[in-house]
């Protein structure tokens, strides 16, 4: 006779879980030695790719000029193995076949998709160091570089952003939307990993920052907190589900300011050298080097024609 160790109700309620009809939908499929993504494994990698870029700045060892290439090359090798392991995790979890061969290929192509991932990591620290610049110039506040380095949320969301972005255009699955969803959580910043993002972009404050997957961003681009960069609507198919792939989020070009609280909707372009001011709501193209506020009740009275 079995003897079970909890009531009677955790026993239905173990049976009710175990029903096909009720975890079909949310279950993943594990094929056998094949990894799972993890978002320790992920954390730990994106603060380790932090250490490479940023040397001096993150992790316990000091960095000297007589010991760098030492430093660098110890944290590149374990990179190397914990993005390999990763990658090839996210390759298998989209993976329907549990074939032996299938599971050979994804590992060539995540040991081939890891040494392009560190071969960009000299270009990464180029551009993030455009970042920083443009984040140390942009606020009064910041009294040196490292300042920005080790505080600035903005730097930590969009150097997880460049991250994920590289892996995407290497064609990863989920881990790219993983580490940009961790940076989401860390810095309350929801940078899309398929957006677009030139040189020099700053975010000033950044909590609740949002740019979607389709949008484009010029060079010498800078965000307040609370800045969307969204989509109007959503085109649906005949079945009325949302169109993937369509370009449905702005285009911000070069050297613009956007204040806090701004919500630019749509497929539009806010043209070179303009500023769009706090709380405003635009779904219309913006010509270059206009300026966009708000108008006071009084006035739009006077636009109107009307006086006092």
């Amino acid at each position: 006779m079995t003897i079970f160790k909890y009531p009677k109700e955790i026993q239905k309620t173990i049976a009710a879980l175990s029903r096909e009809s009720s975890y079909k939908e949310v279950c993943h499929r594990h094929f056998f030695e094949h990894p799972m993504p993890s978002g320790d494994k992920l954390a730990k990698i994106v603060n380790l790719i932090r250490e490479i870029i940023f040397p001096g700045y993150f992790g316990d060892s000091p960095v000297r000029s007589e010991s760098i290439h030492y430093y660098l090359g110890v944290n590149t090798e374990r990179l190397f193995e914990l993005l390999n392991n990763q990658i090839l995790a996210g390759l298998c979890f989209q993976c329907d076949d549990d074939s032996a061969q299938r599971l050979v290929d994804h590992k060539e192509k995540a040991y081939d998709i890891t040494k392009k991932l560190v071969t960009l990591l000299p270009e990464l620290r180029r551009v993030l160091t455009t970042d920083v610049e443009a984040a140390f110039v942009g606020d009064p506040a910041a009294k040196s570089t490292g300042e920005v380095i080790f505080c600035y949320p903005a730097i930590r969301a969009i150097s997880s952003y460049r991250v994920a972005h590289a892996l995407g255009k290497l064609e990863v699955p989920v881990i790219p939307r993983m580490i940009a969803e961790m940076a989401h959580s860390e810095t309350g910043i929801d940078i899309h990993p398929s957006a677009q993002i030139g040189e020099y972009f700053t975010i000033d404050h950044g909590t609740g920052v949002v740019i979607g997957a389709t949008s484009i961003i010029g060079k010498n681009v800078k965000l307040y907190q609370g800045v969307t960069l969204g989509a109007k609507s959503f085109p649906l198919d005949e079945d009325g589900n949302p169109i993937k792939g369509i370009a449905r989020h702005p285009i911000v070009e070069d050297d613009v300011v956007i204040y806090s609280q701004a919500t630019i909707l749509g497929r539009i372009t806010v043209g070179k050298g303009s500023v769009i001011g706090g709380n405003v709501w635009v779904t219309n193209n913006v010509p270059p080097y206009s300026k966009i506020i708000q108008f006071k009740p009084r006035d739009a009275f006077y636009a109107e024609g009307g006086g006092i």
